[in-house]
């Protein structure tokens, strides 16, 4: 892990086409900006997670039905 130290207003590239900017920190909380193409998703890490989780259960269930479906006669 690469830890760097910035102050508001600072930011740090990504690549050629991702900027994270500190726009400002109060207390414990950093609010954080991202510059990027809009090709690149950008989410929180709950989010990400929770979107993984379900495409998990999407493909268990898709895998499920393929196998019914296979098992049937037409």
């Amino acid at each position: 892990m690469l830890v760097l130290t910035r102050k508001p207003g600072e930011s740090i590239m990504i690549g050629d086409q991702i900027e994270l900017k500190v726009l400002s920190v109060d207390g414990e909380q950093v609010k954080l900006g991202i510059v990027a193409p809009k090709s690149v998703k950008v989410h929180r890490s709950e989010v990400y997670q929770a979107i993984q989780e379900q495409n998990k259960e999407a493909m268990n269930v898709s895998q499920s039905l393929i196998e019914q479906l296979s098992k049937k006669t037409f």
